[in-house]
């Protein structure tokens, strides 16, 4: 740890040492911090569910809600907010935002939270554009990022899946994409980010990409509720992001140990 940053090079061994003495430390690499951060945020989620819950039940009655539950959570109404606000961050930085088409189940809906399900999207959709406008390059013909909703009677979960061909993830690299801080994206976005500014805690863009966080906290945002997030993906092509969501009303909460 250096000036209260994280120094977390790519191409480093699980430790070093840099020019100054400072460790450097393959963040991806540190599986019992890892672990505890897992841990830590599931607990995170549940003391804001709790709080948010009890805030909500506090206030007037929402139709369809109970308390920040929706009994009517529209996946399709959730994902066309969550593309919105990719392709205004998408156009922001590269000017162009791929198209994407919704198939599935569109007049589906069940209870759930919908500002879990809208983060979750955001960070697969964001993922998907910018993997699609590196791959193709910028004023390119960008192939449409496809989002599938199903959903049946006998189906235990609701699945979403979101696909692009923004040229995959290499195999070597599958395991890692769970680690929190680490990106394919430009690291300078993550060195702004993590180092501590005396004025502000963040910086006043959110980036499109780059911070490292989003798959983790999104798969436990996904399994908080029994859920589960997994990614398949085929180098030079493209990847397949799958999210299972239980139906509200029959899981327990995972508390971690």
């Amino acid at each position: 740890i250096k000036s209260g940053a994280v120094e977390c090079p790519t191409s480093a061994k699980s430790a070093n040492v840099d020019a100054a003495g400072a460790t450097l430390v393959e963040f991806d690499k540190m599986e019992t911090t890892h672990d505890f951060l897992d841990r830590f945020y599931i607990s995170r989620i549940g003391i804001r569910v709790l709080i948010g819950q009890y805030l909500s039940l506090r206030q007037p009655p929402v139709e369809n809600y109970v308390g920040i539950i929706c009994g009517r959570t529209s996946p399709y109404e959730i994902v066309r907010r969550a593309i919105d606000d990719a392709s205004f961050m998408c156009t922001r930085k590269y000017g162009d935002a791929p198209e994407v088409i919704i198939t599935g189940r569109l007049d589906l809906s069940f209870p759930y939270v919908p500002t879990h399900l809208h983060y979750m999207m955001l960070e697969l959709l964001k993922n998907s554009m910018r993997a699609t406008v590196d791959w193709h390059g910028v004023d390119a013909d960008y192939p449409p990022i496809k989002v599938v909703i199903a959903d049946g009677k006998e189906n235990e979960d609701v699945v979403i899946k979101v696909s692009d061909e923004g040229g995959g993830i290499p195999r070597s690299n599958m395991e890692r994409i769970w680690s929190y801080l680490f990106t394919t994206a430009d690291p300078a976005i993550q060195e702004g980010m993590v180092a501590f500014n005396d004025n502000v805690d963040h910086s006043v863009d959110s980036p499109l990409a780059g911070l490292g966080y989003g798959l983790p906290i999104s798969r436990s945002y996904a399994r908080y509720f029994g859920g589960d997030l997994s990614i398949m993906s085929m180098e030079g092509y493209g990847t397949d992001a799958f999210v299972y969501l239980t139906r509200l009303g029959n899981t327990r909460e995972p508390l971690p140990i």
